[in-house]
């Protein structure tokens, strides 16, 4: 972790997983995040199955501290507004207006604390007319376009596996937190920083608006499969092995001639449908049933073998239960274990972010359970005594045994 981000106060009013990853990379690097959740608990933690915690929610959660406050009351609200006095950053993705509804909108945060980053992650930002509309990443992959270019040509758009528009958003959201704290550094002032997870989309789409552009004249599919989006390239796909799928692209020349040498087939090395990347993508078809008639006689490793020494770009596709156990990500502590009170010993999202002088890593501590710093957050930064941060939680305290980890950590 970072010393130096030691000393920073992030508080976390965030739901699902696009605040939550922002604030993870956060506390990954050192900081202080406490989840100022709702009484009942953020929102993903109501997908529990009996008594142990959703395991989404543990993945994204690691490291943080849990305060529950309830903000329709006015006690909730005082006591929110005396923690953002001593915040650097406030992370939230509610929907839009719905602080402002509750008299915390973000003027009145800075009027608290005029150094305070607010930010606000949304589904289609605070303008524009998609402004009001729900969000969540379905909807977001839909209104995109990400969705209308998944799949193949021949069957209905499909939507991306991973809930890629929350994570880019608060990937996006962390950014632009730490680039107003740069700011904070020169001018001494906070400010609002808005992320829209839509607006992060478009960048993604360049090869596919490549072919809109590149080709106005012609009518080509929006659904590419597994080929190039802008259907430039070629080999670009995935391929059958006997035992499985592997990815293949042929990014030059030199990849190509490789490429047809490790895998036996001379003969289209040789052919001037191929000649060149123009001719290559201009043929794909008859390319890739030459590829995959060699591919599907042989195993996933055999492929992996030939084109790893030719110098080929390739990869195995890998099942969840190969990324459960994939030994590179476990080696670069992507994959962390800790011990959940409830769960055992279970997988969490290790730190990306690799800085050469962040010191030892900051040792792993499991997901909160809703309140359970409420004694040592509220009595530290604000000397709040145990009686008052427990009649904050009202009648539900021992509906998560609230009261006596309230006792263990004073």
């Amino acid at each position: 972790m970072l010393k130096s981000f030691s000393d920073l106060v992030i508080i976390e009013m965030a739901h699902i997983y696009n605040g939550p990853y922002c604030g993870l990379l956060f506390a990954h690097l050192g900081a202080e995040v406490i989840k100022v959740e709702p009484l009942t608990g953020e929102r993903l933690r109501s997908r529990a199955r009996g008594d142990k915690d959703p395991h989404e929610f543990v993945m994204l959660n690691s490291n943080k501290k849990s305060v529950a406050l309830d903000l329709k009351s006015q006690e909730g609200k005082d006591v929110l507004l005396r923690l953002i006095e001593k915040a650097d950053v406030l992370i939230e993705n509610y929907a839009p207006g719905t602080l402002e509804r509750l008299g915390l909108g973000p003027e009145t945060l800075l009027e608290h604390n005029p150094r305070l980053v607010v930010a606000s992650g949304k589904g289609y930002g605070t303008t524009g007319p998609y402004a009001a509309m729900p969000a969540m990443d379905l909807t977001v992959q839909a209104m995109s376009g990400a969705i209308s270019t998944t799949g193949f040509s021949d069957s209905a758009p499909v939507k991306t596996g991973p809930a890629f528009t929350d994570f880019s958003g608060g990937i996006h959201l962390f950014g632009g937190a730490m680039a107003a704290l740069y700011d904070r550094e020169k001018t001494g002032k906070g400010q609002v920083v808005e992320v829209s997870m839509h607006d992060t989309i478009y960048p993604m789409l360049t090869s596919a608006l490549s072919m809109l552009y590149n080709y106005p004249d012609t009518e080509l599919p929006e659904r590419t499969g597994n080929r190039h989006s802008g259907l430039g390239i070629a080999p670009y796909n995935v391929y059958r092995a006997s035992d499985g799928w592997l990815a293949i692209i042929c990014a030059s020349d030199r990849h190509w001639t490789r490429m047809a040498e490790a895998l036996g087939i001379h003969e289209a090395a040789d052919n001037p449908l191929f000649a060149d990347s123009v001719l290559r993508a201009q043929n794909m078809d008859a390319l890739d049933a030459m590829i995959t008639a060699v591919t599907s006689q042989l195993t996933r490793d055999e492929i992996s073998g030939k084109l790893s020494i030719a110098g080929v770009p390739f990869a195995p596709v890998k099942t969840l239960r190969e990324v459960d156990t994939d030994p590179h990500l476990i080696e670069r502590g992507m994959i962390q274990y800790v011990e959940h009170p409830e769960n055992g010993r279970v997988p969490v999202v290790g730190n990306p972010l690799r800085m050469s002088r962040a010191g030892e890593s900051r040792p792993f501590t499991p997901a909160p359970k809703v309140a359970a710093d409420q004694a040592e957050v509220l009595g530290r930064l604000l000397s709040i005594p145990l009686d008052e941060a427990e009649s904050l939680l009202g009648g539900r305290r021992n509906d998560y045994g609230t009261q006596s980890l309230l006792k263990k950590n004073i």
